[in-house]
């Protein structure tokens, strides 16, 4: 009797299970939207490595026989030496020096391009900063130590330099200096700031001879943790090992970015922004459930007289309670999987450039939740119908 209820009226009940549908729907795709824009961000922080701390130059203020005075530190390549000491930080793998070059232009006969990261490190830097080639070789621990010429190239700088050419071997021009192409590195794509593959590399000692000099210190240390367990711990003891030569007033004048932190904040963030979506798309969810009520109220009103006939034939409370609430569930438990349908059908497509990742719990949780918004808001109109007394439901006109 429930479904020919349904049925009698098949405008009506689709309109009905449609407020359901897309609130469902929405939950899902929203979800999935806030999911798979987390894991996007997250494989962009683990393609830099998980397990690394990044120490750069900064400024700190304090008080001089001048008044207020700025300090700016500058790391050598002893810091790189003392950082290294096993004795002093057992957690730390790696040390690697970077130097940056700014504005240095590359060109290849006819072609010129001026890369926006010109790098200058050491072989350290491959297993770091997870830059491994994908043709040729990265630089070498001889290339350091002759002062090679040599570079390796990023996929953008090749294809603005070489076209379709095999650029290994070849030898470019930076600001006017020849260096062969000793490797291509793997693609990365973008991190949603920076194209990771727009980039020169070359090593250090080269670098610093004939693009940034040796006075102008190291742009950054990379410090590579033994573990992603172990990255607190480095941390600390590079901080350690720092803060003695660099630092003004007992404040350390320079700056650590923990690879780690950064994951597990992003992560929480990303959480937040997840559970915001979903809360938005349940507001869907409410409306539907509005939406049923407000329909069984009205079939109820229509349905007077069927209700009193029934009732004097024999029907109890129970039975017209139990008809009438199974209408509203019925309608629920079909917009519902319509939803899921269409919520699963969205998620294969990228919105707003972001792949969404499907959680099993959001198709469980949002099905669940539209039944049960179904039968919140259609307990009242049930009741309201099996309250009707025989002989006033008989009179209704």
């Amino acid at each position: 009797m429930a479904v020919q209820g349904v049925l009698a009226n098949r405008l009506r009940s689709l309109l009905t299970m449609l407020g359901i549908t897309i609130g469902v729907a929405a939950v899902i795709v929203l979800v999935a939207v806030g999911n798979g824009s987390s894991a996007a961000v997250q494989s962009r922080i683990e393609a830099l490595g998980t397990n690394v701390v990044t120490i750069m130059p900064g400024f700190s203020f304090g008080r001089g026989s001048g008044g207020t005075q700025a300090s700016f530190t500058q790391f050598t390549t002893k810091d790189v030496t003392a950082l290294e000491d096993k004795a002093a930080a057992p957690d730390i793998k790696s040390v690697t020096p970077v130097v940056n070059g700014s504005s240095v232009t590359a060109t290849f006969g006819s072609a010129s391009y001026t890369p926006s990261q010109f790098v200058g490190t050491t072989p350290s830097y491959e297993e770091a900063r997870k830059s491994p080639v994908e043709a040729g070789s990265f630089i070498t621990a001889q290339d350091e130590s002759q002062h090679a010429r040599v570079v390796v190239l990023g996929e953008t700088v090749v294809e603005n330099l070489f076209g379709s050419q095999n650029p290994l071997g070849q030898t470019i021009k930076l600001n006017g200096i020849g260096f062969t192409v000793e490797g291509v590195l793997v693609p990365k794509g973008t991190n949603g700031i920076q194209d990771q593959d727009d980039i020169v590399i070359a090593p250090m000692t080269t670098t610093q001879d004939l693009i940034t000099g040796v006075t102008g210190g190291l742009s950054q240390i990379i410090v590579e943790a033994n573990s992603s367990h172990d990255v607190n711990a480095a941390e600390a003891e590079a901080t350690d090992i720092l803060t003695p030569t660099h630092s003004s007033d007992g404040t350390a004048n320079f700056r650590v970015l923990n690879q780690a932190s950064l994951l597990q904040t992003t992560a929480s963030t990303n959480h937040v922004f997840t559970v915001l979506l979903a809360a938005v798309a349940a507001i869907s969810l409410l409306v539907g459930g509005i939406g049923v009520m407000n329909i069984m109220l009205v079939t109820v009103t229509e349905r007077t007289r069927e209700i009193g006939i029934r009732k004097a034939l024999g029907a109890r409370r129970g039975d017209i309670l139990g008809q009438f609430l199974t209408e509203a569930v019925l309608l629920s438990i079909f917009g519902g999987v319509v939803g899921v349908a269409a919520g699963l059908v969205g998620s294969l497509f990228k919105i707003v450039g972001v792949q969404p990742v499907v959680q099993l719990y959001s198709v469980l949780l949002a099905l669940g939740v539209g039944v049960a918004v179904g039968l919140f808001f259609g307990i009242y109109p049930a009741n309201r119908a099996a309250a009707l007394r025989p002989i006033e439901a008989l009179r209704y006109e």
